[in-house]
C-alpha cells in the first residue's frame, strides 16, 4: 500500500536500493563510508558485508561521507584508535551503549543503505512505516532486537538525535521515518527527499571536509559520490553555530565549493532538513574546477592554503586527455 502522493517500492531482498520520495499532503513533523583501503585504490568506496552489518550500529557513518578520497568512503584520521575504538567492537564501545543510542545507529545503516535487505517497502522520500520498521528481528548494537522497540522507543531515539538525522511524519493515521540524507539508495528521488537550492545567495558556505591522505586523488579526479546518491558539503564548520551536520570535526582538509560557478554551468545543489547541502555533480562528480578554495586545518582556528603536488595537474589545466 503506497503512502498518499508518494509513491513505495518494495524489497524482497538482494539487488536494487530503496527510494525516497515525498508526498503531497505529507507533514513532516520530526527531524530527523567504510574504512578506506590504503593502497592506491584507497579511494574508491567498497561495502563488503562486515561493513554493512557495522553501519549505523556502532557509528553514524554520516558527516564525511561521499567525495572524501574522491570517493564515498567514511573515513577517519590515521593512527591512534585500535580495532576497537575505530569499529566500535571495543568491549567498552559496546557497554557504554545505551538503547537509544544503538537504536539510533541501527536505524540510521537500515533508513541509509539496507531497506532492501530487510524487505522493507520505502516511499520515494525515503519514509517507511515504523510499524515495519520494529518488525525486524535484527537486534542492534546493544544486542536488543528492533521487534522489542516501541514506537515511543523511536521517537525518543529521534529527539535526542543532535544531527538530525531522521525526519517523520503522520500520514493516515501511521508513522513513517526516514534518513534525511546520506543514502546509497539509487531509486531515491532528490526532488522528493531534498529541497533544490534556487540561488547561489541561499548557501554562501559550502565546504566538504576531507583528509591529506585522500587529497592526491581528489585533485586528480574530483569529488566522487561513489555508492552515495551525493556528495556532501556542509554549511559551514563543525565548531559554528547552526552547523549541525554535513562535516566531520576531525577533518584536516576543508574544500569550498564555488557555489555561483557551479549553478551557472547546471550542477543541482539540494539541500536536506537537517541543512546538509548535496549534489549529484555531473554523472557522479564534482570537478576541481569548482573548488574555490583548498585549505588545509591547523590549531587555533587557523588555515593554510593547499594546492596540487607538483606532479599533478593544477585544478583548471588541461591535461593531454582533455585537449
Amino acid at each position: 500500500m503506497a503512502g498518499r502522493g508518494g509513491k513505495r517500492f518494495s524489497f524482497g531482498g538482494m539487488g536494487s536500493a530503496a527510494a525516497f520520495g515525498g508526498g503531497e499532503g505529507s507533514r513532516v513533523v520530526g527531524d530527523g563510508s567504510t574504512a578506506p583501503e590504503s593502497s592506491s585504490r584507497q579511494h574508491e568506496y567498497r561495502q563488503p558485508a562486515a561493513t554493512r552489518e557495522r553501519f549505523g550500529e556502532v557509528e553514524h557513518e554520516d558527516e564525511d561521507v561521499s567525495g572524501s578520497g574522491a570517493g564515498g568512503s567514511q573515513v577517519r584520521p590515521s593512527g591512534g584508535g585500535g580495532r576497537g575504538r575505530g569499529r566500535g567492537r571495543g568491549r567498552g564501545r559496546r557497554d557504554a551503549m545505551d538503547s537509544t543510542e544503538a537504536l539510533g545507529r541501527c536505524m540510521t545503516a537500515i533508513l541509509r543503505h539496507r531497506a532492501s535487505d530487510y524487505g522493507l517497502e520505502m516511499q520515494n522520500d525515503g519514509f517507511v512505516l515504523v510499524a515495519d520498521l520494529l518488525k525486524l528481528s535484527k537486534n542492534t548494537a546493544a544486542g536488543i532486537p528492533l521487534s522489542s522497540h516501541s514506537v515511543e522507543d523511536v521517537r525518543k531515539a529521534v529527539a535526542r538525535d543532535g544531527k538530525r538525522r531522521f525526519g517523520l511524519k503522520e500520514e493516515d493515521g501511521h508513522l513513517y521515518i526516514r534518513a534525511n540524507q546520506g543514502h546509497s539508495i539509487r531509486t531515491v528521488e532528490s526532488g522528493q527527499l531534498l529541497s533544490l537550492v534556487t540561488s547561489p545567495s541561499q548557501i554562501p558556505v559550502c565546504v566538504h571536509g576531507t583528509y591529506e591522505r585522500f587529497m592526491d586523488s581528489i585533485w586528480q579526479e574530483g569529488l566522487k559520490r561513489m555508492n552515495r546518491n551525493h556528495v556532501h558539503f556542509a554549511t559551514g564548520l563543525p565548531e559554528q553555530d547552526g552547523v549541525i551536520s554535513g562535516m566531520r570535526g576531525s577533518a584536516q582538509v576543508l574544500i569550498y565549493l564555488d557555489v555561483e560557478k557551479a549553478m551557472e554551468d547546471g550542477m543541482k545543489l539540494y539541500v536536506s532538513d537537517n541543512k546538509v547541502v548535496l549534489t549529484e555533480g555531473f554523472d557522479g562528480v564534482v570537478p576541481t574546477k569548482y573548488f574555490k578554495n583548498v585549505v588545509k586545518k591547523l590549531p587555533r582556528g587557523r588555515e593554510m592554503p593547499l594546492h596540487p603536488s607538483s606532479n599533478q595537474p593544477k585544478p583548471h589545466e588541461n591535461t593531454a586527455a582533455d585537449v
